[in-house]
């Protein structure tokens, strides 16, 4: 017996993010939070990147734009000291939205909680013990310690995950020295501003907009919003820092100073954070039973790519948690959740290191590097292959048995024609179920998957296959292209039959027959096109 189907540990946008993937498909998760409330420290400003588009997806993008306080920034993204500039590009390769974490986190704990989703604030987990079919948490709460039971538990709790230590997983990686104070400031009387974004003090002059070194580490200024000043200083710093200690303009100034050698008057704050970059990646994102996601599995020493990495880990975990807790899973489809993420966080993690390389380094040798990499990324080819690596659209996950170009690639939002009228892909995917997706009439390729993923036909200008095999996640599994006659005269089981175009389209056939023998003997009901229904303890 359980008492919820996944603990989720840590109520940031990646937990907050899981639990509410998980409801549609009518798990029953449990998000602990060991603080009480939301933390008040500023940390992320933003989202970037891959998540935007599932986000969009979900039916969520407009409720995130409506958290937007500041003007959209320009696509203009820093990478390790030199720039991406993409604002010549009509559709920039990489869009950000400027939104506070703790707005976005509010929104997806809403989100989640509208789904039916639990999330107990102010209790923490203490301990971990698992078997062969369960885990059992040890919490302690508000009023007291207790167990709570479940299939599953994922550790979505922080760099200094708890639950990783508890699950002996390793996490191996480098924290860097560096510390970065970043402050939004309002512009105080006495200081001018110039048009190209330079600024003049009383004590230091004119201070370059953009990045100024000094021996004593980097000063950055920008502006993003009339009347606010973007400062941000990076300085060596191999104390111990606190994170749940708010920055405050004291010491943000006390930075300034060292940094630059004198004082550069600051406005009222709108926001104050400090950081220091670790990169680190978890040896392995499950252990039995236990698995982890976001910054308890990767830390990346960059802005701007974590919550887009932390928040993709969850959509491609929540389905298969999903399918294997309700005996829909074939052999294997959880542990693709470690080989497709662990390999997507590396690779985040490769793009976020080369950042380290860019900025680190006040000599001759160290400038002349930034300065041929800026020159390389005026050339088109480079911009967009660099903006799509920071966005996370080059990603391609193996696709056995499937050829297509296509496969192992994010679906891109189509415009469709169906008999019902207009829709597109994201309206598709928004109940987060698989689709198959059929452009060309494949009746043959529908009957297989009928029952247990959603089947639509439909009609697209320019359609890039026949048949889109379509993962909850918006990850395509398998592409079918357009028949030849040779093919349509195949007798079954031949290797032109549609059943042998790709062994993804047999193990939903499996699938489907598994689901209908657990209907029998009582248990989960199979994927379906009608919404899941489950009363969410109240506890």
């Amino acid at each position: 017996m359980t008492d919820v189907d996944v603990i989720i540990v840590g109520a940031g946008p990646t937990g907050l993010m899981l639990a509410a993937e998980l409801r549609p498909a009518g798990v029953r998760p449990l998000v602990l939070e060991r603080r009480p409330e939301q933390g008040k420290t500023p940390k992320a400003h933003g989202l970037s990147g891959q998540i935007l588009d599932l986000l969009k997806y979900r039916g969520l993008l407009d409720r995130v734009r409506g958290l937007v306080t500041d003007p959209v920034p320009p696509h203009r993204f820093p990478f390790g000291g030199v720039h991406v500039d993409l604002t010549r590009f009509d559709e920039p390769p990489l869009k950000a939205l400027s939104v506070r974490q703790q707005l976005l986190e509010r929104l997806l704990e809403e989100h989640a909680l509208e789904l039916g989703a639990e999330v107990r604030r102010g209790h923490e987990v203490t301990g971990l013990s698992q078997d062969g079919t369960s885990v059992t948490a040890q919490v302690r709460g508000p009023e007291g310690e207790y167990e709570v039971t479940a299939p599953y538990l994922v550790g979505c709790d922080g760099g200094h995950s708890p639950v990783r230590a508890l699950a002996g997983i390793g996490f191996p990686g480098t924290t860097y020295p560096e510390v970065n104070r970043i402050g939004q400031v309002k512009i105080p009387e006495g200081l001018t501003v110039h048009d190209n974004g330079d600024i003049e003090t009383p004590g230091l002059g004119r201070i370059k907009a953009g990045y100024t070194r000094t021996d004593n580490g980097v000063f950055a200024l920008g502006s993003l919003t009339p009347g606010i000043l973007f400062i941000q200083t990076t300085e060596d710093d191999l104390g111990e820092i606190d994170d749940d200690v708010p920055l405050t303009l004291t010491e943000f100034g006390d930075s300034i100073r060292r940094v630059l050698g004198g004082d550069v008057p600051l406005g009222d704050p709108v926001r104050l954070s400090r950081y220091q970059f670790s990169a680190r990646q978890a040896e392995r994102y499950r252990e039995g039973r236990i698995l982890l996601a976001g910054d308890a599995a990767h830390l990346l020493p960059s802005t701007g790519t974590a919550i887009n990495v932390g928040m993709s880990d969850s959509v491609n975990l929540a389905w298969k948690l999903a399918a294997e807790i309700q005996g829909r899973a074939p052999e294997g489809l959880l542990d693709t959740y470690h080989a497709e993420r662990h390999a997507a966080g590396a690779r985040a993690l490769l793009q976020s290191q080369a950042q380290v390389a860019l900025r680190r380094g006040h000599d001759e040798a160290a400038e002349a590097l930034r300065t041929v990499f800026q020159e390389l990324l005026g050339d088109e080819q480079p911009a967009r292959r660099l903006a799509a690596h920071l966005a996370g659209t080059d990603l391609r996950y193996p696709m056995p048995g499937s050829g297509h170009a296509l496969a192992g690639t994010f679906v891109p939002d189509l415009a469709l024609e169906t008999d019902q009228g207009a829709t597109s892909v994201g309206e598709l995917l928004r109940p987060a179920r698989p689709v198959l997706l059929d452009l060309a009439g494949r009746p043959e390729l529908r009957e297989l998957a009928e029952g247990l993923v959603d089947v639509h036909t439909a009609k697209a200008e320019d359609r890039p296959a026949d048949v889109l095999l379509i993962r909850p996640d918006g990850y395509i599994a398998w592409a079918g292209t357009p028949m030849t006659a040779c093919e349509k005269r195949s007798p079954p089981g031949s290797a032109s039959d549609p059943r042998a175009f790709s062994p993804l389209l047999a193990v939903v056939a499996r699938a489907r027959t598994a689901s209908r023998g657990l209907i029998a003997e009582g248990g989960q009901r199979p994927m379906t096109s009608e919404p899941y229904r489950f009363r969410v303890s109240s506890r």
